[in-house]
């Protein structure tokens, strides 16, 4: 469950036909999992190949049309493995399928839209060389989070003006062509996501915005302010579910205790919400339906139901409304 998923731009998204959807990155395996649920199509996606060696992850990663992609890390006789991968993202264009790639590599919480590597110009104009008459269109999908860390969580997700690839397309591609759609790729991203420049006043920029409270899912007014360096602070909304917090941590007090746990246990930041879904997802429900056996064993079938259902109620309406903080 997720407090608001702001979905703008769906209305670019082709129905039918070869598309490359291409977004940024802050958020580890919740990105894909956010895009892909909201959106109409059926989604391929590329991501690394580390994350497929555990039998039981690999099986379930590939059950989400997830596809391995290799890099100099992962050894570099792995490397030849993505001649596969390619072939793969050929014929699945080919056939007029929906792939989503993070082309800036890996993911970084940090609000800024990273250089593009060119991996994604091999795939597009490779498929367009096996096929010329294969159109493909590459949709820009910006992704923005008010606090990337936290989950349940607000983010704003912004589909970007369908891009042509065939418009960039020459038979004899050099340097200057690929960075010419990488470009114009990349300002989309930027004005799709909130984007802050990585200079030395980052940092000070980033702390200025989370002390006025900003809402960052407000990306066009926020990338306003960035651009015009004036900062309109947002008064602080009343809490009014917070009282339920301490019942929500009593209530699932055992998945909580694993959670911090499984928390120390995680070493890479952008991390932390994927992990917190998957603990929540794994351990809560069957935590409550526990629960409930054991009052339906205590006293009635209808206390049982009762504290299930009031359960689920109380935690959904936390999960909705519960303020998060701007970081």
């Amino acid at each position: 469950m997720t407090k608001k998923i702001i979905v703008n731009g769906k209305e670019n998204i082709p129905k039918k036909g070869a598309i490359l959807f291409m977004a940024n990155h802050p958020n580890g395996l919740i990105d894909p999992l956010i895009i892909t649920t909201n959106n109409p199509r059926t989604n391929y996606f590329l991501t690394r190949a580390a994350s497929f060696k555990k039998p039981l992850v690999r099986w379930f990663l590939n059950s989400l049309n997830l596809i391995p992609i290799y890099r100099i890390r992962d050894g570099v006789n792995q490397l030849n493995k993505n001649k596969e991968v390619f072939e793969r993202c050929f014929n699945l264009l080919d056939n007029q399928k929906a792939l989503m790639i993070f082309p800036e590599g890996s993911h970084d919480k940090r609000r800024t839209v990273r250089s593009l590597s060119k991996g994604f110009s091999r795939i597009v104009f490779g498929a367009i060389e096996r096929n010329p008459k294969l159109q493909i269109q590459i949709i820009p999908v910006g992704i923005t989070y008010q606090d990337s860390s936290s989950y349940p969580f607000k983010v704003s997700l912004n589909y970007g003006t369908p891009i042509l690839a065939n418009d960039f397309y020459k038979s004899n591609l050099n340097h200057s062509d690929i960075k010419e759609i990488k470009d114009v790729i990349s300002d989309q991203l930027k004005t799709l996501s909130v984007h802050i420049p990585l200079t030395e006043e980052y940092g000070k920029l980033i702390e200025k915005l989370s002390s006025a409270n900003i809402d960052f899912t407000k990306v066009d007014e926020v990338n306003s302010m960035i651009q015009s360096n004036i900062i309109i602070k947002r008064e602080r909304g009343i809490n009014l579910v917070k009282f339920l917090k301490p019942i929500v941590i009593l209530n699932s007090f055992i998945p909580w205790l694993f959670w911090k746990y499984v928390k120390n246990k995680v070493t890479d930041f952008e991390f932390i919400s994927t992990f917190k879904f998957g603990v929540g997802s794994l351990t809560v429900i069957p935590f409550f339906l526990m629960n409930s056996y054991i009052i339906y064993n205590l006293f009635t079938l209808k206390s049982s139901i009762i504290y299930f259902s009031c359960s689920i109620l109380i935690l959904l309406i936390y999960s909705k409304f519960h303020s998060t903080p701007a970081r």
